[in-house]
Parts: structure tokens; sequence; C-alpha cells
């Protein structure tokens, strides 16, 4: 009996990439969250495109972010740049978050040029409180089509913003 040589599964993303065209404006805080948003979900991730996976797509993956039409498309490619899955989702019940998180950030970033520390603790609490709710509701939308983690899924979130920027 032989055994089996091909590597064990690896659901995870290895690359990110935004959609540079999808983004209209950027200004030095919302470059620095893309960033550390990138670097944090390379470095730690849990992502399982079900559909490929069922087609023998073990990861890791190249993930592209773009925003189409008012929906995101996440194209997901294998290591080798093969795409093995499109995935369009409906951002519609995200425009409320997106919102709210555009304005508990710019309230932070202004306060933490001027405001006392007790402030800026507030203010940072309440924009995690945001980015949370909306982290679950991607949970709940991608459901069914790509396994994740609250903390992806976080993270996801934070680039989905980015793409939404307008100057």
């Amino acid at each position: 009996m032989t055994e089996s040589t091909s590597p064990p599964p690896d659901y995870r993303i290895a690359h990110v990439d935004l959609d540079d065209e999808t983004i209209i404006w950027r200004n030095a805080d919302i470059e620095q969250e893309r960033r550390i948003a990138i670097f944090d979900l390379i470095e730690e991730n849990t992502f399982k495109p079900l559909r490929a996976v069922e087609r023998g797509a073990n990861g890791p993956y190249h993930l592209t972010l773009a925003v189409q039409d008012g929906r995101l498309l996440m194209t997901i490619a294998n290591s080798d740049g093969e795409m093995v899955e499109q995935l369009l989702l409906g951002l519609a019940r995200f425009r409320r978050p997106i919102r709210e998180y555009f304005a508990i950030c710019d309230s932070y970033y202004q306060a933490i040029r001027k405001a006392t520390a007790a402030e800026i603790e507030t203010i940072d609490m309440a924009r995690r409180g945001v980015h949370n709710r909306a982290a679950e509701l991607l949970v709940e939308r991608l459901e069914g089509k790509i396994d994740t983690d609250f903390a992806t899924a976080r993270r996801l979130f934070t680039l989905i913003c980015v793409l939404h920027i307008k100057g």
C-alpha cells in the first residue's frame, strides 16, 4: 500500500490584494489600518472556501477584494495564481456598519491627537464594538460559503471598509 504524498490542506489566506481602482482616496491613517489588517490577516487566519475545497483546492489562498456594482467581489486563487472561486457578497447590510465605523474612526483619529487618555479609551471601546458587530455580520453572511473565524472576519471587515473610502 502506498502512502499519499500530497500535503495536508492549508485553509488560510497567504496573500491579499485590494483592487486599487476601487479605492478612490487614502490618507496616512487609513493606509496604516490597511497595512496592519493585511499583516495581521496573513500572520493568522482561518479561511476555507467550501465550494473550492469540494473541488480539491486546499490552499493556501491568494485573495483579491474589490467592490463591483455595490457588492463585494472576493476572488480566490490557489498558490499558483489559478482562480479557484469567485464570490459576490451583497453589501447592503454592511452600509450602516461601514458608515458607523468611518465615523467612529474619524473621532478616534482626532482624539489621539488632542484628547485625554480616558476619552481615547472610550472612543476606542466604541470603535471595537462597531468593528466586532460588523465582523459577526460578516461571519453570518459567509456561512455556507467560507468557513472563517471571528479574528479573520474582523480583519476582512477592515479591508472592506478601506475599499469604501471616498475622497
